[in-house]
Formats: structure tokens, C-alpha cells, sequence
């Protein structure tokens, strides 16, 4: 294992980047957060990968704030920008990320999950913010929580701090599948295989326009980005290729991701 505080490769279609700082349960600091916003960069940019998976080296996914650097000064306005650069290029990238948490995924390891399209967590896995309790907020979160869980829900985790058993997470939809760790790989091929079923074209313009529904009228101005959004999908190979799958009875299967 190298000492690079972010791991990337690239294996049957699928971006892998590891946060890779395991013996401080790969604590955020601000090399890491430039790394990370680089490999996601990278990964959107990578027309061997059509899914990105976001995982943690070692016994945890990520434990939040280096809280050696926060009380040394050293988290500053840069940390925070590459880190928002990470997390809005996981939102924004037209290709489906998913982020599997195992054991401590607090803080901005949650945060990061949350950027992400889909989250997996193990069994063991240990979720929640926190970042109140040691006099910040959870930025990457306060913007995207209460779309996924709701105002109410989104209030008790990131106001009282509370940590939620994977389980709970699930049943509130703050994670989509829960796994054994044994399970883990078999659950990202499975999620892999759906994915490659699946248009790169309509599936960066479906999550881009999941995205704008919480800021726009549906039956506003919008309404012509659709049309515009299904024209291009309409005349695309991809949907060519699809519609001779459905004559030859067989699934289509696409291998190259729009970038």
C-alpha cells in the first residue's frame, strides 16, 4: 500500500477511489481533500469507467475532520474548496457513483457518502455528523441531507448529533443497501451490472435532471431542457443499440461512459 492519501484504478468499467489514510482512519485533511478532488476529477473524465465507487482503506471508510490538523490550525479555506470540489464533481459527473461505508462513516465521511448517487454500507458500519458538537457545521451535508431524508430527519441528525445503526439508515433511506463486509464486493458487481444496462447518455441526463427538480417548476421552462435532453437521447447509438437488443430478445449492454 503506498502513502498516497488517495488510491485510483480502473477495473471491468468501474473507477475505484480509496481514501487511503487507514491509520488515522482516513481522517480528512487538506492533501487528502485535493487528492480526492482529483481522482473524481479524474474518474469523469475516464472513458474506461461508466460507475464510480468510493471507498475507505483499513478499518473504516472515513472518521470525519483530522482532529490533530483542526486544532493545529491547519484546515483552512483551502481544505474546504477542494473539498467542496470533490463532493460537487460526485453530484455533478454524469456517471453513477456509489460509496460504500464500513465501520466509522461519521462526519464528513457521511458527507462525502451523501454526494454521492448511491451508498452501500456494511453491517458494522458506524453513521453520523457530529460536526456541531466540535463547533463547525457539516458542509457537505447541511445542502443535501434533508433531500434525502427529509427536513425532519435531516434536523436530528445534523442539530443532536446522533449516530444511526445501519440498519435505521436504511429504513430512512439514508442508505440504499445494507451488507455484510463478506458481501461487499459482490453487491458493487451487481450494481455494476445494472449500470452497464443502462445508457451512459440518458443516465448523466436523468441524474442531471433529478438533480434540477428540487430548484425548478416542472412544468416551467424546464420542460424544453427535457425535450432537448430526450432528442439527443432519441438519436444516439445508445438508444439505436437498444432498440436492436429488444428485436434480437437480448439486454443490451454499454460499455463506454459519456464524459
Amino acid at each position: 500500500m503506498t502513502d498516497r492519501p488517495v488510491l485510483y484504478g480502473v477495473s471491468d468499467g468501474v473507477a475505484r477511489i480509496t481514501l487511503n489514510r487507514s491509520a488515522v482512519l482516513n481522517a480528512l485533511d487538506t492533501d487528502l481533500a485535493a487528492s480526492l478532488a482529483d481522482a473524481v476529477e479524474r474518474a469523469a473524465d475516464d472513458a474506461e469507467a461508466s460507475m464510480v465507487v468510493v471507498a475507505g482503506a483499513g478499518r473504516a471508510f472515513c472518521s470525519g475532520m483530522d482532529r490533530t490538523a483542526l486544532a493545529q490550525g491547519t484546515i483552512g479555506e483551502a481544505f474546504y474548496r477542494h473539498w467542496i470540489r470533490a463532493l460537487n464533481g460526485l453530484e455533478d459527473m454524469a456517471k453513477v457513483t456509489v460509496a460504500v461505508m464500513h465501520g466509522h462513516s461519521i462526519g464528513g465521511g457521511l458527507q462525502l457518502a451523501l454526494a454521492c448517487d448511491l451508498r452501500l454500507a456494511t453491517d458494522d458500519a458506524v453513521l453520523g455528523l457530529g460536526a456541531t458538537r466540535h463547533g463547525i457545521i457539516p458542509d457537505g451535508a447541511v445542502l443535501r441531507l434533508a433531500r434525502i431524508i427529509g427536513v425532519g430527519r435531516a434536523k436530528e441528525l445534523a442539530l443532536l448529533n446522533d449516530e444511526v445503526a445501519p440498519a435505521e439508515a436504511r429504513a430512512i433511506g439514508l442508505v440504499n443497501w445494507v451488507c455484510a463486509q463478506a458481501e461487499v464486493e459482490r453487491m458493487v458487481r451487481d450494481i455494476a451490472a445494472k449500470v452497464r444496462h443502462a445508457s451512459p447518455i440518458a443516465t448523466g441526463h436523468t441524474k442531471r435532471l433529478l438533480h434540477e427538480s428540487f430548484h425548478r417548476d416542472p412544468r416551467g421552462p424546464v420542460i424544453e431542457d427535457i425535450l432537448k435532453a430526450q432528442a439527443e437521447c432519441m438519436a444516439s447509438r445508445e438508444t439505436a443499440d437498444a432498440n436492436r437488443s429488444w428485436q434480437e430478445s437480448r439486454d443490451a449492454v454499454f460499455r463506454r461512459a459519456r464524459t
